[in-house]
């Protein structure tokens, strides 16, 4: 398969098999990640995968932390107000979801259960958080992003479908504990993983992309 027919049939999962992917094929897969590139080589990125009853334990404690709390208290300033377009494109990714999903527009408790599946994982058997040292800011936030789509893709390649999810930034304190980081130490965003639960009414869901003509600037 081509990387151009990988980008084509590629989607954001949120339905997965109870089916882990085997240690063998993650390791083979994140060392080929570590090829991605980074402003001077520096290699901002620091991951952590849980699976297994980490997981679980951890998803039940961030379900708790987001009813408990509701606003979110990021490391890293990235919770933007969108206008305009980009809030015309928000909420057309929203609409093909719950459209997909059969939720009505006024259906607030079905929603809000859907919201809090990010925080479940979409019961994927693993999740990654791209963590990065804070005083990177904005430079390393441009790698981690970078680094996310090459793992991303390689995963594809394997037949791993995932999710990113700026979500799995927004109550880090419970991810933090688990995973022990230090102070100086952030996280960015996270990603769900493994094996795509097709059948599932989430996963037909599909967005659409702009025209190059709006997007892109050719000068010559």
């Amino acid at each position: 398969m081509t990387f151009s027919t990988m980008l084509d049939k590629r989607y954001s999962c949120r339905a997965f098999l109870d089916k882990p992917v085997d240690s063998a094929v993650l390791q083979r897969v994140f060392e080929k990640a570590q090829r991605s590139p980074s402003n001077c080589n520096v290699q901002p990125w620091q991951v952590i995968v849980v699976s297994g009853e980490k997981k679980t334990q951890l998803a039940q404690q961030l379900v708790e932390e987001v009813i408990k709390v509701q606003k979110p208290y990021p490391d890293f300033n990235w919770l933007p107000a969108y206008e305009g377009v980009h809030r015309e494109r928000q909420f057309g990714s929203a609409n093909a979801l719950y459209s997909a999903m059969g939720i009505e527009r006024q259906d607030k408790v079905k929603r809000q259960q859907a919201m809090l599946r990010n925080w479940q994982f979409f019961d994927a058997p693993h999740v990654a958080f791209f963590t990065m040292d804070k005083y990177l800011d904005i430079m390393g936030a441009v790698d981690i992003g970078i680094y996310a789509q090459t793992l991303s893709m390689l995963m594809y390649e394997e037949g791993i479908s995932s999710c990113m999810q700026g979500a799995l930034g927004q109550f880090p304190n419970p991810i933090k504990s688990l995973c022990e980081l230090p102070e100086e130490r952030g996280i960015l965003f996270g990603m769900s993983f493994g094996y795509a639960d097709s059948k599932a009414d989430a996963n037909q869901a599909r967005t659409v992309r702009e025209p190059v003509s709006n997007s892109v600037l050719f000068i010559d």
